[in-house]
């Protein structure tokens, strides 16, 4: 009888244990002392809770040939690259913009299709696109545009125009063709130095007439013997277009033919490079200058004398940074070397590289040229005659950027055309 009884206590014990453990567990006291939290508090919880976190700035690019072409867009390209590090920025491109790559669309009709992909700023990235900047930038008040070159914001120039939405940014390449010219003087046993020309227009007639001064300078300071010959040749556009343009490897071959041994680029690729590695491997010993990126000599290493290149992303990250933060001005920027770090990658847009074939006594004397530069040696300084023999700036008369920017022919001592034909 007690084993039986035992037996049921047991079993209803197990019973009611199982009951307590199926209900609800019930929820704890609240303290008494703690302040409840207060309307404001909540909402700002919900806030930051339900936030998302900010969309990177996106900005869009034209480049006028391949984004790797080893020169102009190359450079464009990696300031990108540069800015999307720098500002956590995201960059969206279109490379080969012109007419024979993508026949019947224009830059600005490009452009539109960056900004249907998220585009907020448009950076157009050659001379040939400035109507098309201006007629997008105007149709598109709310896009920030970048014009690279060109001088429609400049209120001391010849085009101005007040958009607000526009910038132009340029570098002041003029320095790196002096020194470009003066690796070439310094180098040439024959005083002949060819130039290897694209279209022409204000831009290439300065440069390459930037080239000429620097030459002529160190041709005459190092006392040269021989007399000094500076050829431009024009190809007609910024790289070869099979059917457009002249061939720059043709005209390559036959400036090194020709007695000239040192040839300059002015176009978007350093075709002139491999010219001058296959002749001095013949036996014909010649050299030349590369353009636009910094790494361009790597062509054809041992006849580089150096690149002059430009450095974009110090100028690219400050106006991005302008536009995505609410500073953004419509301004003329026209960025000179930094003289105490001429290759600071981060403050200089302008640059010069010394090349393997430049020998070490002329890298000297080179540098000296620079330093001359760095100390406010000017030599867009007269007695300065055009190509016709008019007299453009008089004896000690130093050039306005507007006589610089504008310059309307080539120089006397010049050999080529000064206008298309």
């Amino acid at each position: 009888m007690r084993k039986n009884f035992a037996r049921l206590v047991s079993l209803l014990f197990v019973f009611v244990f199982a009951l307590s453990a199926c209900a609800p567990a019930t929820e704890a006291p609240v303290d008494a002392t703690e302040a409840p939290a207060t309307e404001a508090a909540t909402e700002a919880a919900t806030e930051a809770a339900t936030e998302a976190p900010a969309e990177p700035f996106v900005f869009g690019m034209l480049l006028v040939g391949p984004y790797n072409d080893g020169g102009w867009s190359q450079a464009h390209y990696e300031a990108g690259k540069y800015v999307e590090e720098k500002l956590g920025a995201t960059m969206i491109y279109l490379d080969k913009v012109n007419p024979a790559d993508r026949p019947g669309t224009t830059p600005d009709q490009l452009a539109e299709e960056l900004v249907a992909q998220g585009a907020k700023l448009v950076i157009f990235n050659s001379d040939d696109m400035k109507d098309a900047s201006t007629a997008f930038a105007q149709a598109n008040p709310d896009v920030f545009v970048i014009m690279a070159s060109g001088d429609q914001v400049w209120p001391d120039g010849k085009n101005y125009q007040e958009i607000p939405n526009l910038m132009n940014i340029m570098g002041r390449m003029e320095y790196g063709k002096m020194i470009a010219g003066c690796a070439a003087a310094l180098s040439s046993t024959t005083g002949k130095i060819g130039y290897l020309g694209p279209l022409i227009n204000d831009e290439t007639r300065r440069l390459a007439a930037s080239a000429y001064l620097g030459a002529k300078y160190c041709h005459e300071k190092a006392g040269k013997t021989t007399e000094l010959a500076f050829k431009v040749t024009w190809i007609g556009f910024w790289f070869h277009i099979p059917g457009f343009t002249t061939d720059p490897v043709d005209v390559s071959k036959d400036f090194y033919t020709t007695g000239y041994d040192v040839v300059i680029s002015g176009i978007d690729n350093s075709v002139n490079l491999p010219e001058a590695q296959k002749l001095t491997a013949e036996g014909t010993p010649v050299w030349a200058v590369a353009y636009d990126y910094i790494n361009a000599c790597d062509a054809a290493p041992d006849v580089c004398l150096g690149v002059p290149y430009f450095n974009w992303g110090p100028e690219y990250l400050k106006a991005i940074q302008s536009a995505a933060d609410g500073t953004w001005q419509s301004q003329f920027v026209w960025a000179g070397p930094d003289w105490s770090d001429l290759n600071n990658p981060d403050t200089s847009s302008v640059g010069y590289v010394k090349g393997p074939g430049l020998t070490d006594e002329n890298a000297a004397v080179l540098d000296e040229f620079i330093a001359e530069l760095a100390s406010g040696l000017n030599l867009w300084t007269g007695p300065i005659n055009l190509q016709d023999g008019t007299p453009y700036l008089a004896d000690g008369e130093v050039a306005t950027d507007q006589q610089v920017w504008y310059l309307p022919q080539l120089l006397e001592g010049m050999e080529g055309l000064s206008a298309s034909e």
